[in-house]
């Protein structure tokens, strides 16, 4: 396992990492979760990725009595969480980032994963009714208090995250780190291009979601989608006019040509040009089976295998290079 820099940060995260969007309490209960957290460990992955909205706080929970089971030092893995959405439907519970919603959700989420801090939190979502300062003030004082170690943003615009770090030097408060943005083959404006500027000016570090488009970077999507599929979960029907474009599915069709002349799957070639990007910190990874962490962790393989021809031909199939 390769480890990166959080950014500037001096905490480091293993280049692959494995979050719980879509999977924890919806597709999965703990026996499995606990299967899946292993091999990921057992490989080295070092962060593990959650959010307080998802599954509606039952994959913190779920995440929670893992590492209690697992029993794992604390001071060797990192845990993150994230704002935003909530959980109640009160005037100050949703789709916010206020002092009072964001000094309660902490203390929920660290109930709900049974732990005393986590180290990375996320501004899951810019609020445009909160001012930036409050939201800054928030978190700083999070982490005054022990609750979190770093904080960062979730799709945030490059202008809103400059705000905020300006506020922070302004007022001597802890800086936003990080961003947790999409990135994929098919998705590459905003790490590429927008954010080009604070990598090295901020030092922000990325840990991106979605390397594998949900999925369609897979190729199970190539002849139709799977009775199975989490597109067809309660919820995720947005998901399903993106896996059934038919311009994206050539697209597809066309990488999968390059992945067999490696000699590796898909999704391996996908994970492992995502982590090629040194702007990266950690890939974030997903699977709903042990044996899917197990092939997800080999994509580490394939790097080297992205040389410069390889790069030119995926860019070729691509046709999306940010200018």
């Amino acid at each position: 396992m390769e480890y990166r820099r959080l950014g500037h940060a001096g905490v480091k995260v293993s280049v692959l990492s494995f979050g719980a969007w879509v999977t924890f309490g919806t597709q999965m209960a703990e026996d499995n979760a606990y299967e899946c957290m292993k091999a990921a460990y057992d490989a080295g992955v070092n962060f593990f990725d959650n959010a307080e909205v998802y599954a509606s706080g039952q994959a913190e929970e779920i995440m929670g009595k893992v590492l209690k089971r697992a029993g794992w030092r604390r001071a060797n893995y990192l845990v993150s969480t994230k704002f935003f959405w909530g959980l109640n439907e009160g005037p100050n519970e949703r789709n916010t980032l206020n002092r009072k919603y964001l000094m309660q959700a902490i203390d929920g989420s660290l109930q709900r994963m049974q732990m005393d801090y986590v180290d990375l939190i996320f501004a899951h979502r810019p609020d445009p009714n909160t001012p930036i300062e409050e939201t800054v003030r928030a978190m700083h004082d999070i982490i005054t208090a022990g609750k979190a170690l770093y904080w960062g943003t979730s799709e945030w615009s490059a202008a809103e995250i400059m705000e905020a770090w300006q506020v922070a030097e302004r007022h001597h408060l802890h800086k936003p780190q990080m961003e947790q943005p999409q990135y994929n083959m098919l998705w590459r404006q905003k790490v590429e291009k927008e954010y080009e500027r604070l990598y090295d000016t901020i030092g922000l570090g990325l840990t991106i979601w979605s390397p594998l488009a949900s999925g369609l970077l897979t190729g199970k999507y190539n002849a139709g989608v799977p009775a199975d599929s989490r597109a067809n979960l309660p919820g995720y029907e947005w998901l399903k006019p993106m896996i059934t474009n038919p311009e994206r599915l050539k697209v597809v069709v066309e990488l999968n040509d390059i992945a067999a002349d490696l000699g590796v799957p898909l999704a391996q070639l996908a994970l492992a040009w995502a982590a090629k990007n040194p702007r990266v910190s950690t890939v974030i990874t997903g699977a709903s089976r042990a044996s899917q962490v197990v092939e997800n962790m080999k994509a580490l393989e394939v790097v080297p295998q992205l040389t410069p021809d390889v790069m030119k031909r995926i860019e070729e199939v691509l046709k999306n290079k940010p200018e």
